[in-house]
């Protein structure tokens, strides 16, 4: 049995040029471009398309995709000790060719598009020439996409599409959608529903607002609320077979989720040396923050759920390489999505706390890291179904206990040991009824 916690040489020594690349090349960037997926912009033009080049140089562009799929087949251990470091800075996703929702729709188009929709999209998506959105949630919605309405109706070779969507990620810059809508109306709640590829310039599409998140201005942001009034895509812009939505959405949420996950590791991991070294800097009463003990449960409490959280990530991540089969591992992903936000969210706080003042300030990330944590939190299925689906997984590993007693109920398993070495206690003249305070657990 071999087992090892160490990156090889050859991936670390890629992984220490991403993390210099991502601290002086990316992270300056920050202060400058708003989105480095607005290819309109002329700061990304000139700024963020050249570091495209140089991570392309390097091997490292869209390393999500295996080698099924056209990509370079890291493997998602890899791909998660990348993630770490690309988690670190909101622009460094993009600049790497792995920013959601692109990453999780090149999955759908490499596996389930055909061959025309992979020469007119995934392709120029993966060179970066396209941006995409997806287009799941409604506004009456929540979690369960069983209760979608938006309808794809089949007139001739053309789908016509009806309906709202909600929250579509990325619509700001999207140059297509990928949607969900309901096909099939009379079929199971499993079977009714189908995706569909959406140019965003196709008439009937009306933007009818650009949504933002709590720190963005009114009417600003990359989340789009949408409205489809009669829009009418060809036919063979279906992806896969009529009726799998949910096939497909598994899918992209699959890798989705997990991603998520890595990348709030190294954002986790960036709010605890912000911590830690605003603790060794800062003095009260006669002493460093250090010093004190409850600064020191607060850093101890941050390392070790910080610890927890990366290696059930990447304990995640080997069984995805080890089994190829998403819903295999549907149970660990749930588990990593449902601590990502968590885990932030404790030790974002922490590090404002000790912060003080300059914590709830706009001239540190605290806030930011916190309100981040909330949208992971409801992203690509709350938290709260995921523990559910956790608590299903695990549940049903066990089988109900046979007897009136659990199946580890002391007075029964004593009388079967009582039972099986009757001759040798007998023959010492042990009580077998005698209890005793040690190994009964």
């Amino acid at each position: 049995m071999t087992w090892s916690f160490e990156t090889d040489p050859e991936w670390q020594e890629q992984l220490d040029w991403v993390s210099e690349f991502v601290i002086n090349e990316i992270e300056p960037l920050e202060f400058f471009i708003r989105s480095p997926r607005d290819r309109h912009d002329p700061l990304v033009r000139e700024l963020v398309f050249p570091l495209r080049e140089q991570v392309k140089a390097r091997g490292l562009w869209a390393c999500h995709l295996g080698p099924e799929l056209g990509g370079p087949g890291f493997g998602q251990v890899k791909l998660a000790l990348l993630n770490e470091v690309l988690g670190t800075s909101p622009l460094a996703p993009s600049i790497f060719g792995a920013n959601a929702p692109d990453s999780g729709n090149s999955e759908i188009l490499a596996q389930f598009g055909t061959a025309d929709q992979k020469e007119r999209f995934l392709v120029p998506l993966l060179e970066g020439e396209l941006n995409s959105a997806f287009a799941m949630t409604e506004p009456h919605s929540g979690a369960d996409p069983k209760t979608l309405r938006t309808s794809a109706e089949l007139d001739g070779d053309e789908w016509v599409i009806t309906g709202e969507k909600w929250f579509a990620s990325n619509a700001r810059n999207a140059d297509f959608f990928i949607m969900w809508a309901v096909t099939d109306p009379d079929q199971t709640p499993y079977q009714r529903s189908s995706m569909l590829i959406v140019p965003s310039d196709t008439p009937g599409v009306e933007f009818v607002r650009h949504v933002g998140l709590a720190n963005e201005p009114p009417g600003d942001g990359n989340q789009g609320y949408l409205r489809f009034d009669g829009a009418r895509v060809p036919a063979d812009n279906l992806l896969g077979d009529r009726g799998q939505a949910f096939v497909l959405a598994q899918t992209r949420l699959g890798g989705g989720r997990v991603h998520i996950a890595m990348r709030t590791v190294g954002l986790v991991a960036r709010a605890l040396d912000m911590m830690c070294e605003r603790a060794v800097s800062r003095e009260t009463q006669g002493e460093v923050l250090a010093r004190k003990q409850m600064v020191q449960e607060m850093i101890a409490d941050s390392w070790l759920e910080l610890e927890q959280f990366r290696l059930l990530v990447l304990r995640t991540a080997w069984r995805i390489d080890r089994l190829q089969d998403y819903k295999a591992v549907r149970a660990d992903i749930a588990a990593v999505k449902a601590m990502a936000p968590t885990v932030l969210r404790n030790v974002a706080s922490r590090a404002l706390q000790i912060h003080g003042s300059l914590g709830v300030t706009n001239e540190m990330p605290f806030m930011d890291m916190l309100l981040h944590s909330f949208v992971i939190g409801i992203g690509d299925g709350p938290t709260e179904v995921h523990k559910v689906t956790l608590a299903r997984q695990i549940a049903g590993r066990y089988r109900p206990a046979e007897g009136l007693f659990p199946s580890r109920h002391i007075p029964a398993r004593r009388a079967a040991a009582a039972a099986r070495y009757r001759e040798v206690l007998d023959r010492h003249g042990i009580d077998a009824a005698r209890p005793i305070s040690a190994n009964v657990g």
